[in-house]
């Protein structure tokens, strides 16, 4: 009886080596860094980083156009006031004829009834300091 109970126990002992053993050969497969799950998680560590020194690049990249966005946006808001000026000063200034630009008076002449008028004009071609933006 002892001899029995003494080779089940014998059996049972090396059952459980060899399941130990299988057990540690598929830890070490798991674990490679090559092939098993420990590379990815060891490639995912690297992307991990990687992205996070694109976002901080980007989030620089970012910022700086927005500082650049907004210095356009103060030059173009004054390049409007500056546009709505000369527009509102252009109520002043006389009719304009359709295909000759701005005019301005020369000389006088007579017409074709004979009477004294001004109707020769010439373009205005000097600039003013205001007309640049």
């Amino acid at each position: 009886m002892n001899l029995i109970a003494d080779s089940l126990l014998i059996a049972g002992a090396l059952g459980a080596v060899l399941y130990c053993f299988i057990l540690s050969r598929r830890l070490n497969r798991f674990n490679n860094l090559e092939k098993g799950v420990g590379g990815a998680v060891a490639v995912l560590s690297a992307q991990v980083d990687e992205l996070s020194n694109a976002l901080i690049s980007a989030r620089g990249a970012a910022d700086e156009s927005a500082k650049k966005l907004e210095d356009l946006t103060i030059r173009a808001e004054a390049a409007r006031s500056k546009l709505d000026l000369m527009m509102a000063s252009m109520h002043d200034l006389p009719d304009f004829s359709d295909d000759a630009g701005p005019l301005q008076t020369v000389k006088d002449t007579e017409d074709s009834r004979g009477d004294q008028s001004n109707i020769i004009f010439k373009r205005c071609t000097e600039k003013r300091p205001e007309d640049s933006l």
